[in-house]
């Protein structure tokens, strides 16, 4: 069992990427795992502060849970992930049953920002894109999938997302094994990476 760890910048192509890692490999050999799934339900909170909560910061990520659903599927165990709705900004009562395979993919902003996690992925890439391509990438994502109006969205970026990627995510680059330029859209990149995983993945199956 190998752990590829994807992450980036919000709207870096990480999606991308790790569907092209998972095509090649085989959609029967590789399971997919989103941080976005491990946010810290936050039922309790009240409509106005649940707005207020910075999502980009490690500390809003249920990183326990994560570690130790990982480890479940490292030793072949099944899992039952959560989903995290973010119209309530609140943990659903209902989870995702996922099979352990030999290849997990967890993808995720922060993944490389948090020691506990770092030491657990094989192969760790970071998706880099320009900022303003991120950023608008951002503001269509947030607008159509998180109905969330334009204004929110850019005030968002300002006080939470940028200063977050600045402070976290981009210092996490260094632990990196590749990174891919260009996000998504870099074809002789995500080949390369598609090669590395299946010998890698023969290798230490």
């Amino acid at each position: 069992m190998i752990i590829i760890g994807i992450t980036g910048g919000s709207g870096a192509g990480k999606t991308t990427v790790a569907k092209t890692i998972a095509e090649r490999l085989g959609k029967g050999n590789v399971v997919y795992v989103s941080q976005d799934w491990y946010y810290k339900d936050q039922a309790h909170l009240s409509a106005e502060e649940r707005e207020k909560l910075n999502l980009d910061h490690p500390n809003a990520f249920d990183n326990e849970l994560l570690i130790s659903d990982l480890a479940k599927l490292r030793s072949g165990q099944n899992i039952e992930a959560p989903i995290y709705d973010f119209g309530d900004q609140a943990r659903s009562k209902k989870t995702t049953p996922i099979v352990s395979k030999p290849v997990v993919i967890l993808e995720g902003i922060l993944i490389l920002a948090i020691p506990k996690l770092v030491s657990m992925i094989d192969i760790k890439i970071f998706v880099d894109a320009e900022p303003d391509i991120r950023l608008i990438r951002r503001i269509e994502r947030d607008i159509r999938e998180r109905n969330s109006t334009y204004e929110s969205t850019i005030a968002r970026y300002l006080t939470t997302v940028k200063p977050m990627h600045d402070a976290f995510i981009e210092p996490s680059k260094i632990k990196a094994d590749i990174i891919v330029p260009r996000g998504g859209q870099n074809d002789i990149a995500t080949d390369m990476l598609g090669d590395l995983v299946e010998h890698y993945s023969h290798h230490h199956a």
